[in-house]
């Protein structure tokens, strides 16, 4: 392709017209800018960025598929350079894996198992089902990004792996002890589904499988107990896993609020922004190997004496030392509360300790079994009409506003409606679930750790002893539905997924203890999904139809039956999590309120009964952005922005289309987020809430003129609905910080 003898133009035009092949382009006055550009003394890798970058400044909704040929152009220098350091010669293919392995290995990039658990012959063998034309898949966008954030380097970042290796690794990582007999045919199963496009790992699975550093896992979720030993336990934790790339969830509502009293002295508690801002400092200083900083979500009940302060943490205004500007904030919000609102009643608000002291209970342990009566009120009621307890009088109304006032101006608080979540959650027989996590699609029981005591071992060791708590984790992958359903392949994908899910629970080295023994016991993993708004532009569907909420019924119950099918034949093969015996798995509770009742459910619940389940939690819809930009799809459930607009990071301002823009599809994506009515959005997510275990990340699309009015419709209506948690609330004029950790 390219030889000496030719002279650099003529290089070049070989170059792009064999790049070009079969894309729908006019090179002509493309050509002729480059070759004006490029002269003579331009060494080759400055002539391939000028290609890149004239490509880029030619996509428009006209012309997409400019996109694919600044890919190729960028993928042969890829090529080109891993060829160079890795000593083969290039030809704009690919070299021999097992001298990849073996020189990332010694230079202590991979893990030295993929050589301790995979011969050479096997490598070899693996080697050959790499199919190179795949890498053809990637738009500009989605490579570049692959290329410059995931794709092993040696410690000088050169290139030395290429896109269809980084799948090929994270399926021999993932399947690494899966038993011999089969483990060949699960790797090539597994790298079929990744280097397709369609599905995508967890940001850390995507950078981490096969390396010697990092761990798995998206996010976590603590729970703080009221006492100094366990904040300051918990902030240590924390600290630990955002170093390794975790994104944090936190539930403070336990502690005590401001003025309550510690060990009988009244007045004494500063109640838990001075904890929080703690956490802020954490989020700050604590980061991933100083590529960014920690990210954490703190939650608090809606009844929580200090719940105003915290509603102002993220405002730009006021005092700053009651201020914390780098954390995430969420709102647990019970059913009574939203009618309260909604009939503009009276909210009442405690002091957390004092309710514990004086009532013998806590009032967070409780919710309400049924929409409109239960436990959780009956309490709340008893608590109100105490003269024994301190208590403040709020009109609930109020307390909305300050909701939504702080998330038009930073887009958070989040909601986390936990009535519904619990009513809903497939294990109660063994706890609660107080709060989400940073992208509010995980919820799972939790529990705080009890410290019990401290002793002396010997003259050199003391032992710190701890009851551990449900401290949980979330292990993500997604569906790419823009090519997954198209090309029919739901039930082999899920399939091989959720084999590979599992595996990362038992791979994963976690440092903190509580999260590996919470992991193991309910083995909780999140299949979601990307690509909505793309699917139904290909299916000719418009967002604001009743035929969009349909379909999402109908597709989602599918995902769902083939994920619980799935993990049904696993729990055949591996044995059902720990914690099975008393879910609603087992007593078939899940599936009748659901109302999954015909033939297949049916026959799927007897199922599960006779071999178990392998995975306690299963299904969570994270934002993922990042991994559906390399998979060239639209992000999670959401609709798109613009059909043209510029992809921008810290590092690239990169011209992007909708996915398969033309003109059968553009009318079904002419409308962006912003446009949208969000009733529809809410409909949609409502029908596909019904078939999610877990939860959902849903943005709400708002111009930052909204009425206030219109806002609060749209938060009952959610609510109303029975989605269990809303995520950002994005207004045109707010400036929101993405979330990376759940991009799967």
């Amino acid at each position: 392709m390219i030889t000496e003898t030719k002279s650099v133009h003529e290089n070049v035009i070989t170059f792009l017209e064999h790049n070009a092949s079969g894309l729908s382009l006019d090179l002509e006055a493309y050509k002729e800018k480059a070759l004006r550009q490029i002269t003579n003394d331009v060494s080759w890798e400055n002539a391939m960025d000028i290609l890149v970058k004239n490509a880029l400044e030619n996509i428009d909704e006209a012309n997409p598929n400019w996109t694919y040929l600044a890919s190729r152009i960028y993928l042969q220098e890829l090529y080109r350079k891993a060829a160079f350091n890795r000593d083969y010669d290039y030809d704009g293919r690919y070299g021999s894996l097992y001298h990849l392995i073996d020189i990332l290995t010694n230079k202590g990039i991979y893990t030295t198992s993929l050589l301790d658990n995979y011969s050479k012959t096997e490598i070899n063998d693996l080697e050959q089902e790499i199919v190179p034309d795949r890498d053809l898949l990637f738009n500009y966008l989605g490579l570049y990004t692959l290329a410059t954030r995931y794709l092993a380097t040696d410690h000088e970042k050169n290139t030395y792996e290429l896109p269809q290796e980084r799948w090929m690794i994270i399926a021999m990582y993932l399947m690494q002890d899966e038993p011999k007999e089969q483990r060949l045919e699960l790797v090539k199963e597994a790298y079929w589904a990744l280097s397709n496009l369609y599905m995508t790992v967890a940001t850390p699975t995507l950078t981490n499988a096969g390396k010697t550093h990092g761990q798995l896992s998206s996010c976590f979720i603590d729970t703080v107990d009221d006492s100094l030993q366990s904040i300051y336990d918990s902030n240590t934790d924390i600290a630990k896993l955002s170093k390794n790339g975790g994104g944090i969830g936190v539930y403070m509502g336990k502690i005590r609020a401001r003025g309550s009293s510690i060990k009988g002295f009244k007045g004494m508690s500063s109640g838990v922004v001075p904890w929080i801002k703690q956490l802020n400092n954490t989020a700050v200083n604590v980061d991933q190997l100083g590529t960014r900083k920690g990210a954490i979500a703190i939650y608090l009940d809606v009844w929580h004496m200090d719940i105003e302060s915290f509603l102002d943490l993220k405002l730009n205004n006021g005092d700053d030392r009651m201020r914390a500007h780098d954390i995430f904030t969420g709102v647990c919000l019970p059913d009574y509360f939203m009618e309260q609102v909604e009939n503009r009643g009276d909210w009442y608000l405690f002091d957390p300790h004092e309710v514990r002291q004086v009532m013998g209970y806590s009032l967070e342990d409780f919710y309400d079994e049924q929409k409109g009566s239960g436990t959780w009120r009956l309490k709340y009621e008893a608590c109100v009409q105490s003269d024994l307890l301190t208590k403040r009088k709020v009109p609930a109304i109020e307390i909305m506003k300050r909701i939504m006032k702080s998330q038009l101006e930073s887009g958070t608080p989040f909601m986390f409606y936990r009535d519904e979540v619990n009513r809903k959650n497939a294990n109660p027989q063994n706890g609660m679930i107080y709060c989400s996590n940073l992208c509010t699609e995980i919820t799972q029981n939790q529990s705080p750790t009890e410290f019990l005591e401290e002793y002396v071992e010997n003259e050199n060791t003391i032992v710190k002893k701890y009851k551990t708590g449900d401290y949980v984790v979330c292990n993500l992958s997604s569906i790419n539905l823009g090519r997954a359903i198209p090309n029919q392949v739901l039930e082999r994908l899920i399939t091989i997924q959720v084999r590979m899910l599992d595996n990362v629970i038992d791979i994963n080295t976690l440092p903190i203890k509580q999260t590996q023994l919470t992991n193991q016991k309910y083995r909780a993993i999140g299949l979601g999904t990307f690509g909505w708004h793309h699917l139904l532009a290909l299916k000719n569907i418009h967002w604001e139809s009743n035929e969009a909420v349909e379909y999402t019924t109908e597709v989602y119950e599918k995902i769902a039956y083939l994920t619980i099918k799935a993990s049904m034949e696993l729990s055949k093969e591996k044995g059902s999590y720990p914690a099975f015996e008393g879910s609603k798995w087992s007593t078939g509770d899940y599936f009748q309120e659901r109302n999954y009742t015909d033939e297949n459910w049916a026959n799927l619940q007897k199922d599960i009964q006779q071999y178990g389940i392998r995975n306690g939690y299963l299904m969570a819809v994270a934002p993922n952005s990042t991994t559906a930009m390399i998979a060239g799809s639209t992000a999670s459930i959401d609709p798109i922005f613009k059909v043209f607009y510029y992809e921008e990071k810290k590092d690239f301002k990169i011209p992007t289309t909708a996915p398969d823009i033309n003109h059968q599809t553009y009318d079904f994506y002419r409308k962006s987020a912003y446009i949208l009515d969000q009733r529809w959005s809410i409909r949609q997510n409502a029908a596909r809430q019904r078939h999610i275990d877990q939860s959902i990340s849903f943005n709400f699309y708002v111009p930052n003129t909204i009425r206030a009015s219109v806002l609060l419709d749209l938060h009952l209506l959610a609510w109303r609905e029975g989605l269990k948690t809303t995520y950002y609330v994005r207004s045109t004029s707010s400036d929101i910080e993405e979330c990376e950790w759940c991009a799967s």
